[in-house]
């Protein structure tokens, strides 16, 4: 590399450095290889160790200002000494890139985009070579700097590919849609309640939000019948309310949201049988929910 691209690198590492915040500045642990590396991408509730669930992908599109499809042209290895916060096993690349496609955000941005990101070295010790690979970033704008973007973690970078594309759009999708499910942070209030017959009773529990957004799950138990259990977003106590579709957006925001158990201080039961009721429907619906898997550090 000649003196003006490693003086365009240290002027970049500085100024990311500069507004990074988390990508410079916190000591991590080592983590799992980057997806960048990443086999095939894994559904809601499987898939194998390397692959991303759909709870990865949420976590790391919402929020996210800009999702950025590009194709690498130039990598240079930024010195430890100049990056703080790298993790063992891997370095920190300075990558030039082409922008190839927005999927998501409204901040312009150049033809060519600077940026940095860590990546691990193989079993050999030696750097990937990523010239020509087209990758998808998870990016904020750098303030006045359109030709730059910063990482919204230090590994945001994946392997664009035609699968993980179609997975990742739904999830776009949802997230931008004016309905898209509040984002739920817990339990507000437990209640169950017998009914006349031997077997029956319904349970309700209502759920905390980020932004107060009614939000129930009821659980309704019949002789002889399966329980049956929905989720209303809205502030009607639905009995016909549908559980969500593994692999949506409403099943992140329970399977991913949700405490494992109960908390006791939200059981409003009036006695010990129906106290012990409302939680076992509420183990119910985390068992139907399954588990949010996450492969991603």
């Amino acid at each position: 590399m000649n003196n003006a691209p490693r003086m365009v690198l240290l002027s970049l590492a500085a100024g990311l450095a500069a507004v990074a915040g988390p990508l410079v500045a916190q000591e991590r642990p080592a983590p799992a290889p980057p997806v960048a590396t990443s086999g095939p991408i894994a559904g809601p509730n499987s898939g194998p160790a390397s692959g991303l669930t759909y709870a990865d992908l949420v976590d790391l599109a919402e929020g996210t200002p800009l999702v950025i499809r590009a194709r690498i042209k130039q990598q240079a290895q930024v010195s430890p000494e100049r990056a703080p916060g790298l993790a063992p096993g891997f370095a920190r690349l300075y990558i030039e890139a082409d922008t190839l496609a927005l999927l998501a955000g409204n901040v312009p941005i150049g033809e060519s985009l600077r940026y940095l990101v860590d990546v691990p070295f193989d079993a050999r010790g030696k750097l990937p070579k990523l010239k020509k690979q087209e990758v998808m970033l998870f990016a904020r704008p750098v303030p006045g700097r359109p030709r730059e973007v910063q990482l919204v973690d230090p590994r945001a970078q994946l392997a664009a590919t035609p699968e993980l594309e179609s997975r990742l759009r739904p999830v776009l999708a949802q997230l931008a849609s004016a309905d898209r499910p509040p984002v739920v942070t817990g339990v507000r209030d437990a209640l169950s309640i017998a009914g006349t017959l031997t077997g029956e009773s319904e349970t309700q529990l209502f759920l905390d939000t980020a932004n107060d957004g009614p939000v129930s799950v009821t659980v309704v138990r019949r002789p002889g019948m399966e329980p049956r259990w929905g989720v209303s977003w809205t502030e009607i106590v639905d009995q016909a309310a549908r559980p969500p579709k593994a692999g949506t957006l409403a099943w992140y925001r329970l399977a991913c949201g949700l405490p494992e158990q109960l908390p006791a201080d939200a059981n409003l039961a009036r006695d010990e049988e129906n106290r012990a009721r409302a939680a076992e429907d509420y183990a119910l619906v985390m068992a139907r929910l399954g588990p949010c898997e996450r492969n991603r550090s």
